[in-house]
């Protein structure tokens, strides 16, 4: 179980919720405009004083290659096939996401404010 925080409508305030983040992995995460900008395939964590909070979500195709450490050979081997990834994947900031429904998790922010992992 993870924690996440949350800015509410108060900048000052901090909302704070728990939640099986294991339950998030392969989630579609969709973009302010509706359109999914790929799954969630691994989740970052720090833990501090017994508590384990999030930091970072990679999200789409590419998130996969690096879940796996294999994200140059993988890039490469797509490469080499032919195969064209139109989406490739992104660091999504644990203050990026809007978990608010945890089956549908979206973006708060565009998608161009978010960190590629395609290099």
């Amino acid at each position: 179980m993870a924690q996440t925080e949350d800015c509410d409508a108060d900048p000052g305030s901090v909302m704070k919720k728990e939640l099986h983040a294991e339950l998030l992995l392969g989630r579609r995460v969709f973009a302010l405009n509706g359109r999914a900008i790929g799954r969630i395939e691994e989740i970052s964590v720090v833990e501090q004083q017994g508590r384990v909070f999030i930091t970072e979500y990679l999200v789409g195709a590419y998130a996969l290659l690096e879940r796996l450490s294999a994200l140059s050979i993988g890039r490469a081997m797509l490469r080499s096939l032919g195969a064209r990834v139109t989406r490739d994947g992104y660091r999504v900031g644990w203050d990026q996401m809007d978990l608010s429904n945890p089956d549908r998790p979206r973006l708060s922010c565009p998608v161009d404010q978010l960190m590629s992992l395609k290099k």
